[in-house]
């Protein structure tokens, strides 16, 4: 439980934390581990602000955590709110006004919102003191909304949100909110390069990629831990990866419609340009400044490779886009990367993708059946996929099939055209 002093220190440390996460879903994790210590809470949540509505994002909740096995993951479902009155989190969006309720079982029957009691049914957890906080952009701008719950003493007795507790969380909103509406702004410009690659390619959607995203980082956080990686080298990590995952595909801008919207399958020559994508996407980072850009570049370049080494585009020089001396097959083209060659961000990024390709709805498919889905995955372990983390993923598909959950994709209009090939 940290002082008032340590409260006052870490706020001033907290903006520079914070603004060090480009990720946004990484960027809520760190927002709400961060408030719930600032005032010793047991659980939270944040809800992000999409029109009219709150869509529940992201939650924590150390309780119901401890009654999983070591290693599992609180899984949830997100759900939408109206922006009114009726709800905690709606009031408070609505009103724009931070909201302190000791019990949320004796709110008074005269105020307008109620507390929703499914919740603590289903999960057997018992709600009792929440302080709801608005996160609002410089501009007065409502970006979400942050809940946090059941405060603790130092015995670890649940009690009510002090007053110092409320002004304490008010310049955390604040700090909180800059790093949100900056994380937010990274998030919009990735996915408006996702949506130039979709002119393109339909496949490529915000939905696919942040699906992959979201698997690639569950997938490196298991294999992290199994190496007993620091926590702090794992968080930058994750961040990374999150940004390198979602843009696997960008290179596709700058592959022909002729070539990506073909209906049936690929000739030689079609596939050779093809293939091409990954070579190009890795080039649009070339001359980074930071991290980012090297594991975008390599994720870009390396995804299409094979544990086998019949992947591609194998040894090529990425500025050039040349082979590389001494990796060359009988007829002259590179040979493709191996193994461990293959760099490890990229492995995980091949299996994320190809998961997400078979489990999905395409212009040229339909979702294949789960069983089938996870059958191949299996097979090919050892062969498409890096054995250790087709293993890491099946012990994850619980916590994969909850991130497939989160980002639908709307199949509204879906028909599927003649069969074409995953690339």
């Amino acid at each position: 439980m940290l002082s008032e002093k340590e409260k006052i220190d870490t706020l001033t440390h907290l903006v520079i934390e914070l603004n060090l996460v480009r990720d946004l879903d990484i960027l809520m994790e760190h927002i709400l581990s961060q408030a719930r210590r600032f005032v010793n809470a047991d659980a939270g949540s944040i809800y992000i602000a999409e029109e009219d509505t709150l869509k529940f994002t992201y939650t924590q909740n150390d309780t119901l955590q401890k009654r999983l096995a070591k290693g599992e993951k609180l899984i949830y479902t997100t759900f939408s709110l109206p922006i009114n009155e009726q709800s905690m989190a709606g009031f408070v969006a609505a009103t724009a006004r931070l909201l302190n309720v000791p019990d949320v079982y004796k709110i008074a029957p005269t105020e307008p919102y109620r507390f929703s009691k499914e919740y603590d049914k289903a999960s057997q957890y018992t709600t009792c003191s929440a302080l709801t906080i608005p996160l609002k952009s410089a501009r007065g701008v409502l970006l979400g909304i942050l809940q946090i719950i059941n405060a603790q003493d130092e015995a670890g007795r649940v009690v009510a949100f002090s007053e110092k507790d409320e002004k304490m969380m008010i310049h955390f909103a604040s700090i909180a909110a800059v790093a949100l509406e900056r994380a937010q702004m990274t998030r919009a410009i990735i996915l408006r390069m996702i949506r130039m690659a979709g002119l393109h390619d339909p496949k490529e959607t915000g939905a696919h990629v942040n699906r992959v995203g979201g698997f690639a980082v569950e997938i490196y956080e298991k294999w992290a831990l199994k190496r007993n990686l620091q926590q702090k080298e794992i968080d930058t990590n994750r961040d990374i990866l999150r940004m390198a995952a979602m843009l696997h595909d960008v290179g596709k801008v700058a592959i022909s419609d002729i070539i990506l919207k073909k209906p049936g399958r690929f000739n030689r020559d079609e596939f050779e340009i093809m293939k091409q994508h990954t070579l190009l996407g890795a080039q649009l980072f070339l001359g980074g400044q930071s991290a980012y850009d090297d594991a975008a570049a390599k994720v870009a370049l390396t995804h299409h490779e094979r544990w086998d080494g019949n992947g591609y585009p194998g040894y090529v020089d990425i500025q050039t886009g040349e082979p590389v001396p001494g990796h060359l097959d009988p007829e002259g083209l590179p040979l493709g990367k191996k193994g461990e060659d293959i760099p490890l961000f990229g492995r995980i990024v091949a299996l994320a993708d190809v998961y997400d390709a078979l489990s999905s709805n395409r212009i040229y498919k339909e979702a294949w059946d789960e069983p089938e889905v996870l059958a191949t995955i299996e097979k090919e372990a050892g062969y498409h996929f890096d054995p250790e983390l087709v293993e890491i993923f099946f012990s994850s598909i619980d916590m994969i099939k909850s991130i497939q959950n989160r980002y639908k994709e709307n199949d509204k209009n879906f028909k599927p055209k003649s069969n074409s090939q995953l690339s």
